[in-house]
């Protein structure tokens, strides 16, 4: 491990830099304008100075929008599509159809009573009612209801 104690020892010997020697006076002229070194500014190298292409910005905006486009199509899309159903689900729920509710009750409809409640038999002779939005999947379609002037005729 020779090399360590090399190496201190030339940092240490090292000379100091010379001063450099001053420099020679420059003419000053009344027409020059500063320059961004004689005022003390740095320069930009060419290729920090360098604009990106518009091919450049293309490149890296395309695949932002792709992804996009691909979450829309796999994950918003049939988002949309399961919604629509199930709200014509709920909206078309009508007596004789059986249920699911969203708590696992089995249930047949016996009455459609407004927009937002339906009357339904869980057991024989047992009814309640129930909110629409609380219909988890309909089993079976009832037959639908007929008329009671063409039932009388």
């Amino acid at each position: 491990m020779k090399l360590i104690p090399d190496a201190l020892a030339q940092t240490e010997t090292a000379p100091a830099p010379a001063a450099p020697p001053p420099a020679p006076a420059a003419p000053a002229t009344p027409a020059a304008k500063p320059t961004g070194t004689q005022t003390g500014a740095v320069q930009p190298t060419d290729a920090a100075a360098q604009m990106p292409s518009t091919q450049d910005l293309f490149a890296q905006i395309v695949p932002i929008f792709v992804i996009m486009g691909i979450i829309y199509l796999i994950v918003i899309r049939p988002r949309q599509r399961r919604e629509k159903e199930q709200e014509a689900l709920l909206k078309n729920v009508r007596r004789g159809d059986t249920m699911v509710t969203t708590g696992g009750i089995i249930c047949k409809v016996t009455k459609a009573t407004d927009e937002t409640e339906i009357e339904v038999e869980i057991a024989p002779n047992v009814r309640m009612r129930l909110l629409r939005s609380a219909i988890g999947e309909v089993r079976a379609k009832g037959e639908p209801v007929k008329d009671q002037a063409a039932a009388k005729g």
